[in-house]
């Protein structure tokens, strides 16, 4: 399954542990417009930043490693939602591997609006909502601020992770 999309990449880093449960190749996409105050990674905001990556270069990039699954981070993925709903199909059509996705938007602001929501089905957990820096918190895991949400899309919730929130699978 060939595609001529592209993605503006920051940086992939492979056998992380840092972006999810368990080892993960990491895609760090460039543009985001919720600009959090604090924010962790602020040099992805910047739309243009980066560099264009095909679909299927990412795409081979992740099947290549059978030992890790994958995060959607940056930046906003959501930002290239048309390229990253093709990753993300490619992903689950041809591996078993899981994919985390890390957004400033809200699942009921994605869910919404139907352009956004076309990723959601390909998604096993998103982490939703704005950094906020007034509310930090260091002893969460996989989030900065109690506001963001830990959603499990399968309705598979694990029970080791505090904060998640099962959703019913969206059809």
């Amino acid at each position: 399954m060939m595609t001529s999309e592209k993605i503006r990449v920051l940086d992939v880093l492979e056998q992380t542990m840092a972006d999810g449960p368990g080892f993960r190749t990491a895609i760090y996409c460039a543009g985001c417009k919720h600009c959090c105050k604090g924010c962790h990674n602020p040099q992805s905001w910047d739309m243009n930043g980066g560099k264009w990556m095909n679909v299927d270069d990412l795409f081979d990039l992740v099947a290549s490693d059978s030992m890790s699954d994958v995060t959607f981070s940056g930046g906003d993925p959501f930002y290239q939602v048309d390229a990253f709903t093709a990753l993300a199909k490619r992903i689950k059509s041809e591996t078993d591997k899981t994919i985390w996705c890390w957004t400033g938007f809200t699942i009921e602001e994605i869910e919404a609006d139907p352009h956004l929501a076309q990723m959601l089905p390909y998604l096993d957990v998103i982490v939703d909502g704005p950094f906020i820096l007034e509310q930090r918190d260091t002893q969460l895991l996989f989030r900065g601020s109690p506001n963001q949400r830990i959603i499990y899309l399968k309705g598979k919730p694990d029970d080791t992770i505090p904060g998640t929130v099962p959703l019913v699978p969206l059809r």
